[in-house]
């Protein structure tokens, strides 16, 4: 009877020291998981602070003036056409 206690007992242990192992490996795998998407998000915030950069950079007063004028032939209006509205 004491027998069978004792190799329930190992075999316990075993099974236990098995399971962290196995538990610890996969702490390991998704930690180094969890890094690289941290990484790829680093990458992407960067290029986002890039885009907005670009965005605020083209659509200046002066750059949109400048398309207007140039590529679509657009003018200011003469004093006489402007038209205030009030409410």
């Amino acid at each position: 009877m004491l027998r069978i206690l004792v190799v329930v007992l190992g075999l316990g242990c075993f099974g236990s020291a098995l399971a962290v192992v196995y538990a610890s490996h996969e702490s390991r795998k998704l930690f180094i998981e969890l890094q690289a998407l941290q990484e790829i998000r680093d990458g992407l915030d960067v290029e986002w602070g890039r885009m907005q950069l670009e965005q605020s950079t083209w659509a200046t007063h002066g750059r949109v003036e400048a398309v207007a004028r140039d590529t679509l032939s657009m003018r200011l209006p003469a004093p006489g056409q402007v038209q205030v509205v009030r409410p």
